[in-house]
């Protein structure tokens, strides 16, 4: 990227920043690498913080408030009740509170131009009140976006020669690094990106130090707490032939039910978004998924990385006619919190649905190997909702974790690619305002 491409990052002063034409000294290198571990650390500890706020709200109001009154947070009357709150709540601060909690995270990317410090306060709140009160999203999007905008701020003051463009690169992979407790989800989630600047040097040059940030994330998170996405599967250590074959049919067909949930999601953005005000639509919303949330239960409420353990730990509970339900509700409900303007990310609820998707693949079929079934199912699911084929795989391995199964998967992936390729995306067009801050991380999806 020139000085003079249009999607150069404005420097702290107003002029972009030019690119360099060849690979940093090494010395720059090292020396960058001091504000690469203080990003890297404090974006896992911002993460850590809004985990636990959350996870204490959860508490108070799923637990400590219906023990108190005699109340059944089971009840679909009080899932209901909770979720319509929710939105309230949450169309309240972005219709009223300054920084209108921040972007719509339906019409951003996982990484994207740091917001002003001004929306994180209420980007932040809103994010906290959707993961406990029980909305189907992920916290990916919002912490990714409040370590972005709060580290562009801090370094651009302390270290000015650094810039703009390289902090966000550096929080994102440092908050990816410590979402999934290791630096290698930030190294493929930013190999697309970096890859499509034109000049800086070979690919490892321009993601060294993201990857130092991702490396101080991930250990500081680990130090902090246990992340773990690896489910209580069967292990699997034989691949059969017949696994070729029925590996790739369940990918696709989780991928088909992926693109599916993206179609729901565009149109009822244009459905939600057309009442105009923020404290209507998003109360809207959160009247529709207290709804769905009453018809499928707890099971298919919050975020999913809980819930999957759950569904896997009970599978023998569970019919195929109960998964096909849990599966179908989940799937309306991440598109509705997606599209009626929740703060949140796609990914968790998404590997939530290959999960369930591939355990009512076994159900159809009992003799495929249910670890490859669950497999299969996350990595089509998340390769439709997140349209990044590296984190697909890297998820599905993660949750499965069987080595034996990645060449299968990899296999999988190719005609699950070729049908979600030319999907619409799970990302729509900004609603013009003056706040609008364009977007230098806008890519083409990579497989």
């Amino acid at each position: 990227m020139t000085a003079a491409s249009p999607d150069a990052v404005p420097a702290p002063g107003g002029a972009p920043h030019p690119a360099p034409d060849a690979a940093p000294a090494t010395g720059q290198q090292l020396l960058l690498a001091i504000p690469a571990l203080l990003v890297g650390a404090v974006s896992a500890l911002i993460l850590f913080g809004l985990d636990e706020l959350s996870e204490w709200l959860e508490g108070l109001i799923w637990h400590t408030f219906p023990a108190a009154t005699g109340l059944d947070p089971s009840n679909g009357f009080f899932i209901f009740t909770v979720l319509t709150t929710t939105g309230i709540a949450v169309g309240l601060v972005v219709w009223q509170l300054p920084g209108h909690g921040g972007r719509d995270s339906a019409t951003t990317e996982l990484i994207a131009a740091p917001l002003p410090l001004r929306s994180l306060p209420t980007l932040a709140l809103v994010a906290t009140l959707g993961l406990a009160g029980g909305v189907s999203l992920g916290p990916e999007n919002p912490i990714i976006a409040i370590n972005a905008g709060l580290m562009a701020a801090v370094v651009g003051r302390m270290f000015q020669r650094v810039p703009v463009q390289l902090t966000v690169m550096m929080a994102a992979a440092g908050t990816v690094g410590a979402l999934f407790g290791t630096p290698v989800a930030a190294a493929l989630v930013l190999t697309g990106i970096v890859a499509a600047f034109p000049r800086g040097g070979a690919l490892w040059d321009r993601l060294f130090l993201p990857l130092v940030a991702a490396g101080a994330g991930s250990v500081t998170m680990r130090l902090l707490a246990k992340p773990t996405f690896e489910l209580p599967l069967p292990s699997y250590d034989t691949i059969a032939p017949i696994d070729l074959v029925s590996g790739a049919g369940i990918a696709v067909a989780a991928a088909v039910f992926g693109v599916i949930c993206v179609v729901l999601f565009r149109a009822l953005h244009r459905l939600f978004h057309g009442f105009g005000n923020p404290l209507v639509y998003i109360t809207l919303g959160g009247v529709v998924l207290g709804l769905l949330g009453a018809l499928g239960g707890e099971i298919t409420l919050f975020k999913g990385l809980a819930q999957m353990g759950e569904l896997i730990s009970n599978s023998n509970e569970y019919s195929g006619l109960q998964l096909l339900s849990i599966f179908g509700v989940k799937l309306i409900a991440l598109a509705v919190a997606g599209a009626s303007g929740f703060r949140g990310g796609h990914i968790f609820p998404a590997v939530f649905l290959g999960v369930a998707f591939g355990m009512y693949a076994t159900v159809l079929m009992p003799a495929v190997p249910l670890t490859l079934a669950v497999g299969a199912g996350v990595l089509g699911m998340v390769l439709a909702i997140a349209r990044d084929g590296w984190i697909a795989l890297f998820v599905a391995t993660l949750i499965t974790g069987s080595v034996v199964a990645l060449p299968l998967l990899c296999i999988a992936i190719l005609p699950a690619w070729l049908l979600v390729s030319r999907a619409p995306e799970m990302v729509v067009a900004e609603v013009p305002d003056t706040n609008r801050v364009h977007n230098p991380f806008r890519r083409r999806p990579v497989l």
